[in-house]
């Protein structure tokens, strides 16, 4: 399954990318709006791990982007801020299926990235 990271920590996403390839699964990491927009044209992503604070472009505008060039993708947001700490991604993204700490194990994110990958 074809995965994309949007993400600012390039360290981070390379071991969120490391572990997904041991599940079997091509990653493409992104660390902006622009090349994240540039991956959404190229290919199909059914999931999409997406920094809630990107240093340069809006997380918002890549998952709408998402939502509108390939409307079955689910976004998995991760953060290291309080933003959206009251649930309101969810209201503002309809393609948002998690919101989880950028802490998260990678172990666990992959298992989140299999399970909604699954869902219909």
């Amino acid at each position: 399954m074809n995965v994309l990271i949007v993400q600012n920590n390039a360290e981070l996403g390379q071991m969120w990318r490391r572990h997904l390839h041991r599940h079997a699964h091509e990653a493409d990491i992104a660390i902006d709006q622009g090349s994240a927009i540039d991956h959404l044209d190229a290919r199909y992503y059914p999931i999409i791990i997406l920094d809630v604070v990107l240093e340069s472009g809006s997380a918002i505008a890549v998952a709408d982007y998402a939502s509108y060039r390939h409307p079955d993708s689910r976004v998995i947001f991760v953060t290291n801020t309080s933003f959206f700490s009251d649930g309101s991604i969810f209201q503002l993204c309809s393609n948002a299926c998690a919101f989880v700490p950028s802490a998260t194990q990678p172990e666990d994110l992959a298992a989140m990235v299999e399970h909604y990958a699954k869902i219909d």
